[in-house]
């Protein structure tokens, strides 16, 4: 091998240097916490779907309504029970307005001489399903994110107040906590009703007094976590005010756990809800809610299964794509789970 290299001509190698500067140099593009986020949620198909799926829910639950020819708490007796109908798909055999009458599957639009299209057709007051729909899915998305922001003001402020300050401070918080933890909701909410009208505020009384706990004690727990430690520990010999060690340190490092425990938080109060409304201790007719519809529709399940569908459709798409948000979120803001 010694001898083949001595055979080549001069000049046939080339002193190689290596630039310090470039060899440290970092390749990869510097992110934030919440750009690094969002380009991992990206990958996630699933949580991206739910964050289409939901956008289209709320939006419409705001504008289907008014896309509606028909009001959802206009009565025509004359209309009643009829199935859903669409214009155009008349001849493809569903949507077309076609009912079971004494076993004989009819066109009920003509029997009953209506000119008009429910799209998701009429309860046995004949109001518009669809209107009703979403003005209910608009009362249950209120409800859930009311029940969010309790979570997020009361329950933060009260775990990290606990933890923070620790000692008896901590002792009396957790002794309160732990005697609310051990009152069911259900008992809270049939003490609301006995006090005041069943209906939304009652509802969200309950969630006030009871809801908050489990954030509370997540918080409390990460705060725990991060308050001893080096960084926080050095703020505070600099002379840092509670105030900014909490703004500037602790808040930060527990934001994703917040986000993540309100998003799994929403699913749980529309579930809440749907249940007080179906057992009768929630909304009470005529108003329209999750709870309330699929209440009407099961009782009529064999005969108008639309009723039931409809809403039952929306409940289950809203609970998946916030469960499967969360658990996006949940993948996307956990520092371990970065590449």
């Amino acid at each position: 091998m010694t001898q083949n290299l001595d055979k080549l001509p001069a000049g046939s190698f080339k002193r190689i240097t290596i630039d310090s500067s470039a060899a440290e140099r970092i390749s990869k593009p510097s992110l934030s916490f919440w750009q690094d986020a969002w380009l991992r949620i990206r990958k996630n198909k699933a949580a991206i779907v739910s964050i289409v799926i939901l956008i289209l829910i709320i939006l419409m639950s705001f504008i289907g309504p008014m896309l509606s020819p028909h009001d959802a708490e206009t009565q025509t007796l004359t209309h009643a029970n009829l199935p859903p109908k669409v214009q155009g798909f008349e001849n493809l055999g569903f949507w077309d307005g076609v009912g079971n009458m004494a076993g004989t599957d009819v066109d009920l639009y003509e029997l009953k001489k209506v000119d008009t299209y429910y799209w998701f057709g009429t309860d046995g007051l004949g109001r518009d399903m669809f209107s009703r729909v979403w003005e209910g899915t608009q009362i249950s998305l209120f409800i859930a994110f009311v029940a969010a922001i309790i979570d997020m003001v009361i329950g933060v402020l009260y775990g990290g107040i606990s933890a923070y300050y620790g000692g008896r401070v901590d002792d009396i918080m957790q002794r309160i906590v732990e005697i609310l933890y051990g009152i069911p909701n259900l008992v809270v909410v049939i003490l609301m009703i006995l006090v005041m009208d069943p209906g939304i505020m009652a509802i969200i009384i309950a969630i006030t007094i009871t809801g908050w706990i489990g954030m509370s004690r997540v918080v409390r727990g990460q705060v725990l976590k991060y308050k001893n430690q080096e960084f926080v520990l050095a703020s505070r010999t600099l002379g840092a005010s509670n105030n900014r060690i909490i703004s500037k340190h602790l808040l930060p490092n527990i934001l994703g756990i917040i986000i993540i425990n309100t998003m799994f938080t929403i699913p749980g109060a529309i579930f809440f809800e749907a249940f007080l409304s179906f057992i009768g201790l929630g909304l009470q007719p005529p108003a329209a809610s999750l709870g309330t519809l699929i209440n009407d529709g099961y009782k009529l399940i064999k005969f108008q299964p639309h009723i039931l569908m409809f809403p039952s459709i929306v409940l289950s798409l809203l609970m998946v794509a916030f469960n499967l948000l969360g658990d996006g979120l949940r993948d996307a803001l956990d520092p371990k789970m970065k590449d």
